[in-house]
């Protein structure tokens, strides 16, 4: 033997080929033999759980080629809701707005600068229409629903100053894009069928007077909310007050729904 030579290696490797090849067939009819005729497991033996799930969440989800196009066209408009609220829908520059997206996807999804500036009012209108929807109109009385809705409107409006540039540019266009899209008038008086639901409620509690109309109080609402965030500047140079604090924000709430709720409340 080498000095190299493994002793156990030279006796298998002199073992006779047809002893080998008994064995091979003896454990090839071992494993057959347990395939076809499996140990049984006793009746209250507890098997190992799996969870069905395991395997789904550990890929990550794909998403659908809706929800990616949603996305697509989301990341668009939160850029492009940026560069028109900054420099208006004249000064906006859709080069400037696939800088930070890309043009070949903007054309993709929208046909030129006017299209995406009305999707994006369109998407501010709805938005702030969608979180009027949420507010909780049912428990309490109708003047603690009332007064929940117009300090909501006015939060709002004070985290959302896009929504009161977007409407400000828009008025110095006198609605001419709000006009090309379809169906928005409808979405926006979603707040009105609210506004009329609390009426009639305030009413029959006995606590509203009568002929309020609910556009002339979305009409008040809204502008008591609109001023301290479109005046912002203006009101802080010439009277040196933070209209953006929370502070001011929560004590603004709190004057609005007194204002408006003294309008609308029966007197005696």
């Amino acid at each position: 033997m080498t000095g190299g030579e493994n002793p156990r290696a030279r006796r298998v490797m002199g073992r006779p080929q047809s002893e080998m090849a008994l064995a091979s067939r003896d454990t090839g009819l071992a494993l057959q033999a347990k395939l076809l005729h499996p140990t049984p497991v006793a009746e209250n033996a507890t098997l190992p759980e799996t969870d069905p799930t395991a395997e789904q969440s550990a890929k990550p989800a794909r998403r659908s080629r809706a929800e990616s196009r949603e996305q697509a066209i989301n990341q668009i408009i939160d850029i492009a809701t940026n560069e028109f609220v900054e420099k208006g829908l004249a000064g906006a520059r859709i080069d400037e707005i696939a800088g930070k997206a890309t043009k070949r996807k903007i054309y993709y999804y929208f046909e030129g600068k006017d299209e995406l500036y009305r999707a994006v009012l369109q998407r501010a209108y709805a938005r702030v229409r969608e979180s009027e929807a949420e507010v909780d109109i049912e428990s309490g009385s109708a003047s603690d629903a009332l007064r929940r809705l117009i300090e909501h409107d006015v939060r709002y409006h004070a985290r959302h100053p896009e929504l009161v540039r977007l409407v400000m540019n828009e008025n110095i266009h006198r609605a001419e894009h709000l006009k090309q899209i379809e169906g928005l008038p409808q979405g926006n008086r979603k707040v009105i069928g609210i506004l009329e639901s609390i009426i009639a409620r305030g009413q029959a509690e006995g606590v509203f007077r009568e002929g309020i109309d609910p556009v002339d109080l979305h009409l008040n609402l809204t502008a008591l909310s609109f001023y301290n965030v479109s005046n912002q500047f203006t009101f802080a140079h010439n009277f040196g007050v933070d209209m953006t604090s929370p502070d001011a924000i929560e004590r603004r709430a709190g004057q609005v729904a007194d204002i408006i709720l003294a309008w609308v409340t029966k007197k005696d």
